[in-house]
């Protein structure tokens, strides 16, 4: 599978527990291209998967703070 093929297919399959590794093999994979055209045709998976990883973060930190006792 070319690069831009596999970039796709980490998109797709991207949960929770994988964006980490995930978004790590896309950016590997992105800097092995050499043509300017096939990294901008990457990058709306790149961005996909970094506001993935965005989310699932917030969600989790949120997710904390709401168990956490509070301070009173």
């Amino acid at each position: 599978m070319d690069a831009l093929g596999e970039i796709r297919r980490l998109y797709f399959n991207a949960t929770r527990q994988t964006i980490q590794r995930d978004l790590q093999r896309a950016v590997d994979l992105l800097k092995s291209m050499r043509d300017d055209t096939e990294r901008q045709r990457a990058a709306v998976y790149m961005d996909g998967l970094a506001q993935m990883r965005s989310e699932w973060a917030a969600a989790g930190r949120g997710r904390a703070s709401r168990s956490s006792p509070t301070r009173g």
